[in-house]
């Protein structure tokens, strides 16, 4: 007890949760993460689940990074990145999605996207606020628009619709308070690509609506047939859109934390004057490491890894069809989001009896948000034997399942 010396009358001593903001108490720890702390006590686990390459960032990369500690390159950089790296990425941009950016005043280097994401949603939202996110869709969005003041409106999209965003489902969705459209397309967890015929109406609708839109396009690079289609290409677009993207997935740098924003001079503007204040820039020698990335060899590697990718995406897709457990098509990123429903098990109890009874873990689609119940997010950026080796048990507890034991 605490006594007041004025009246000496006795205050209760208030439990630590309850310093916390209401806002902190409110949101909800990762679906993923808590259901990965349950692999962390099992032996011969196989994860399907985080979604992360298994190639090692090539050592030319890391090696660029060696160097810059080697030769003393340990200060800060200007806020928004090293002028070198930011002209390369405009460089990159352009030449691989058709995108024009100036490095000066319209590129921002951030800790990895999700930053960039916090960011632009910081930058963005007026408390109420309504944000539009397409699901199943990364299970972050909806959390920061909630922490930036934002309220996060989902809208469904479907298996037989390939988990494109549709017009009617987005204007149906759409309010006086929407101010911001997220979208993620290649699509975690899902692998749903958008073309530039879908596109289209997208933009329209954007367009009468006054949005502004933030284009995760972290998984630009990971496209099999289609070749990825940068929303801020669409004619108009360009200012409306916030494009994010990084080094994270298809240059194998997860850790790294390598990320970018580019968009219209005033939205960067006041996004790095959250990023000046918070985290003043991205760390140096992971600066270097990206810009030796994007070097030719680097571009080389990338595709490398980007050749193997599809063909354990076909080996995925063809296992689980097999198995007897229908799955889309994923035409980007590196997920296979196979529909359980023929089990008659919730996705939760899907994903929970298949770590116990068969030691695979994978993500259950409801933590996806709406679209999500139902199905699996199966990442296949693990080797060949390892997933050969994963369909196997899957297809045995599936049979299992279904004849009731």
């Amino acid at each position: 007890m605490i006594k007041d010396k004025e009246t000496t009358t006795s205050i209760p001593r208030k439990e630590m949760a309850d310093y916390l903001s209401p806002m902190a108490r409110g949101i909800k720890p990762s679906g993923i993460r808590r259901f990965f702390d349950l692999v962390s006590a099992r032996k011969d686990v196989i994860t399907l689940g985080v979604g992360e390459p298994d190639f090692t960032t090539p050592w030319h990369v890391r090696e660029a990074a060696v160097y810059s500690l080697e030769t003393g390159k340990t200060q800060y950089t200007s806020n928004a990145g090293m002028p070198e790296l930011r002209g390369a990425i405009g460089q990159y941009l352009n030449d691989q999605f058709a995108v024009e950016y100036n490095p000066a005043d319209e590129i921002l280097v951030t800790v990895g996207g999700s930053e960039a994401i916090d960011l632009a949603l910081r930058a963005l939202i007026t408390p109420g606020d309504e944000i539009l996110i397409p699901e199943p869709c990364y299970i972050s969005y909806s959390p920061i628009t909630t922490l930036s003041g934002g309220v996060a409106v989902g809208i469904e999209t479907f298996a037989k619709d390939n988990f494109k965003l549709k017009a009617e489902s987005l204007q149906a969705a759409i309010t006086p308070q929407s101010k911001v459209l997220i979208l993620c397309y290649p699509s975690n967890p899902t692998g749903g690509i958008m073309t530039y015929e879908d596109w289209l109406p997208i933009a329209k609708i954007v367009e009468e609506n006054d949005l502004i839109v933030i284009s995760d396009e972290i998984y630009a690079e990971l496209t099999y047939g289609s070749k990825h289609v940068s929303f801020a290409s669409i004619p108009g677009m360009k200012d409306r859109t916030i494009l994010v993207s990084g080094f994270s997935k298809a240059f194998a740098m997860t850790g790294w934390r390598m990320g970018y924003a580019c968009g219209h001079t005033d939205l960067i503007a006041a996004m790095l004057k959250i990023h000046q204040y918070t985290v003043m820039c991205a760390p140096v020698m992971g600066q270097y490491a990206a810009l030796e990335a994007l070097s030719p060899h680097g571009l080389e590697e990338k595709d490398r890894m980007m050749e193997s990718y599809n063909q354990r995406r076909r080996l995925v897709v063809k296992g689980f069809r097999e198995i007897g457990l229908d799955c889309h098509e994923p035409e980007g990123a590196f997920y296979a989001f196979p529909s359980i429903q023929s089990t008659g098990l919730t996705s939760e109890q899907f994903a929970q009896r298949l770590l116990e009874e068969a030691n695979v873990a994978a993500v259950p689609g409801g933590v996806f948000g709406l679209g999500g119940e139902g199905h699996l997010r199966c990442s296949y950026a693990t080797s060949v034997a390892q997933l050969t080796e994963a369909l196997d048990r899957i297809g045995n507890f599936v049979a299992k399942v279904k004849q009731g034991s």
